[in-house]
């Protein structure tokens, strides 16, 4: 059934589709920005990759630190029950992105007590808390005792964290499979890999020669030199940007892990 989390065999991954939602659209393009739109410009531009991803049975949803028309991201619960959940029937789980409880507030932190149970009623069902852990797991513990976080949103969080392990078949083999280390880097995933990055690039400005007048791009395949310049010229790590070797991206050529200098 439509939007039933789907991982197809043990070779494959959960895939997660983020960030939700309006990300791309904040003011100014500012990170963590407001992305100011009517509902119905954010269904027609943002909402389309989400719901042709819950279709496709994505496992997870990562919401994003941004928020839309001055409300967080991760305390909308229309947007993330409502919309996600209920309307779009997306049958897997919702993760906050890193630390996201505590961005809720400025300054971050500030009424975490309050800020977790926004969080979890707003529909979010996994919370990544990467420092103080056993701070939230007691505030959690806590208000669930007392009522304060409805025991239904708490089984709601579980049947959905539980159902993609089990379609991952994690409780019957809950460790990688090492033999496919060896297919790292191999030509099959480089060629994908640049397939990902040619249907990913986006071009500003193609601008014109200022002898010719034709436009720069596509290069000519006659040109004999052609000069590249900058601290990102001769740096792979540089070039591939953040997640490479690193959250924010890493200077360096020698990413192979075989000791091989890459230009």
């Amino acid at each position: 059934p439509t939007g039933i989390p789907v991982v197809a065999g043990p070779k494959n991954v959960a895939g997660c589709a983020k960030h939700f939602v309006g990300d791309g659209g904040t003011r100014h393009g500012i990170n963590e920005n407001n992305t100011v739109l009517s509902f119905h410009d954010l269904m027609r531009i943002h909402m389309p990759p989400y719901y042709d991803a819950v279709i496709k049975g994505i496992a997870s949803v990562m919401i994003s630190y941004s928020s839309w028309n001055g409300v967080k991201m991760h305390e909308n619960k229309y947007l993330i029950t409502q919309i996600l959940k209920d309307k779009m029937r997306f049958r897997g789980f919702v993760i906050t992105d890193w630390q996201a409880v505590d961005k809720i507030t400025t300054p971050p932190h500030k009424h975490y007590y309050h800020s977790i149970q926004e969080t979890i009623h707003a529909g979010i069902d996994m919370v990544m808390v990467p420092y103080d852990y056993p701070e939230f797991v007691a505030d959690v513990t806590a208000q669930a005792k007392r009522g304060a976080i409805n025991m239904d949103r708490i089984n709601d969080a579980v049947t959905r964290i539980l159902r993609v392990k089990f379609a991952m078949g994690l409780f019957e083999n809950p460790l990688p499979d090492h033999t496919l280390v060896a297919q790292l880097g191999s030509k099959p995933h480089r060629e994908l890999a640049r397939e990902a990055v040619r249907k990913s690039l986006v071009l500003l400005k193609n601008g014109k020669g200022k002898k010719d007048g034709k436009p720069v791009l596509p290069l000519s395949k006659d040109a004999k030199k052609i000069l590249v310049v900058g601290t990102h010229a001769h740096d792979l790590g540089l070039q591939c940007g953040g997640w490479t070797k690193s959250w924010q991206g890493q200077s360096g050529n020698d990413f192979t892990g075989q000791g091989h200098d890459h230009p």
